[in-house]
């Protein structure tokens, strides 16, 4: 799940025009050894920010231009400040956010791209071709690849993006994870359908007014179309995806899954625990992750209740430092997505599953608990073809990995792990061996 109540690592920061020139200045933070470029792209009167890692464009920032050169900017919204010094060649200062204090120098030579050895490049051993259906007045738009010498029987899958407004590769940090998957599974025969978000690249729809069951009705459009074209059509879904994928499986309406760091308990819980994990592994005390994750429980509970965020004050115990962290994210928790997703619950009707189900999760993943949710799919799901796997080193992109922190997606080359691309397209096609047998 890519939306995460704790940034620590997202700063807007502006320049005074008359000493930094208009245009791109870029800049890395260094956190606990791991770099986040920032680009800050400077207009005649305003300034705005991206986080090419984080896939964040265009954020708004607020500053306050000094006559001798200083700038100062604060960041409401995340609670950080940045202040440096233009010397006519860079600028030179440093960002803090809850305690924390990290240089940041900006200059104007642009940052080396990514190396993503994974991308599939063209020419292709399969065909695609560009579809567009709909979810009643909902117009989704999507990539259907096919392998060589397809058939109606040939397995067909479709992909299912995590929270948070995504394209059809799921694009995040450079890498193209579905784009990746849909190559892999192309070259072993099996088809595949990704599609946009609804609504991707519409500025006028507020992606978090729709909740999962919007989403979840989504996908059920875009299994139609497959369906149009082939006898056995599965869903493969990542982080809320992988959800999706279970509540699909659990209505009947899937041949098979693929939930990959699915969350199968109570959305709640798992917004606490993603928290918890990041936090601890950042270097915050454990006292304090412990207030503020007490504190968010509490404040969750309210919302659910009925209360604004200006109705909700944050408790006592709660360390200074996190207080605009805790109130961020009340005003977060009071979307229709996130308040519905709090309530989610997928392992409550998991008996109903009769289809083939395979469950992988990376053992280092920090926003979804491999433990918890493997667990409770053990416990609950009772269909006999399952294939439920915890996989070492792997983080919730499926990178080998050392954290399995955020800050260390972007570092990695790897878009996922081939062992996860080959366990999916020998198991689909395993299904299809055994339903011929």
């Amino acid at each position: 799940m890519k939306r995460i109540i704790l940034s620590l690592t997202t700063a807007c920061i502006s320049s005074l025009i008359g000493y930094a020139q208009t245009g791109s200045w870029f800049g890395e933070l260094n956190i606990m050894g791991q770099k986040l470029p920032l680009v800050f792209n400077f207009y005649e009167k305003t300034c705005t920010m991206d986080s090419p890692k984080q896939g964040a464009k265009g954020i708004k920032t607020e500053w306050t231009p000094n006559s001798d050169g200083d700038v100062e900017i604060t960041i409401p919204m995340i609670g950080a400040k940045y202040k440096g010094k233009y010397d006519g060649k860079e600028i030179r200062g440093n960002f803090t956010q809850s305690g924390m204090s990290f240089a940041l120098n900006l200059t104007q030579d642009e940052l080396a791209k990514p190396n993503r050895p994974q991308t599939p490049v063209a020419p292709f051993p399969y065909t695609t071709e560009e579809v567009t259906f709909k979810n009643g007045e909902v117009e989704l738009h999507g990539t259907l690849t096919l392998p060589e010498n397809y058939t109606k029987n040939t397995p067909a899958i479709v992909m299912v993006t995590g929270s948070g407004q995504q394209n059809r590769d799921e694009e995040l940090f450079d890498h193209k994870p579905f784009a990746v998957i849909a190559d892999a599974l192309a070259k072993k025969g099996i088809a595949s359908l990704r599609y946009d978000d609804r609504f991707w690249g519409n500025k006028n729809e507020v992606f978090v007014n729709y909740t999962t069951t919007h989403l979840k009705h989504d996908a059920l459009a875009a299994m139609s179309v497959l369906r149009e074209r082939f006898d056995n059509v599965g869903t493969l879904g990542h982080s809320e995806g992988g959800t999706i994928a279970l509540l699909i499986a659990e209505e009947g309406k899937a041949d098979f899954i693929v939930s990959l760091a699915g969350m199968v308990g109570n959305g709640k819980d798992c917004i606490l625990q993603q928290n918890s994990s990041m936090l601890s592994k950042t270097g915050v005390p454990a006292d304090i992750v412990q207030s503020y994750c007490n504190a968010l429980g509490v404040g969750f509970d309210q919302l659910l209740a009925g209360k604004t965020p200006k109705d909700i004050t944050a408790p006592s115990g709660l360390n200074p430092s996190f207080l605009n962290n805790f109130n961020v994210a009340m005003k977060q928790a009071s979307s229709p997505w996130f308040l519905s997703f709090l309530q989610l619950d997928a392992s409550k009707e998991l008996y109903k599953i009769e289809c083939p189900v395979l469950a992988l999760n990376g053992k280092l993943d920090t926003q979804v608990d491999y433990e918890i949710n493997l667990n409770l799919l053990n416990k609950n799901l009772k269909t006999k073809n399952k294939k439920i796997i915890a996989l070492d080193n792997l983080n919730h992109l499926f990178q080998n990995c050392k954290t399995g922190l955020i800050t260390e997606y972007g570092e990695i080359e790897e878009t996922i792990s081939q062992d996860v691309l080959n366990t999916i397209s020998a198991w689909i096609n395993e299904i299809k061996k055994g339903q011929k047998d």
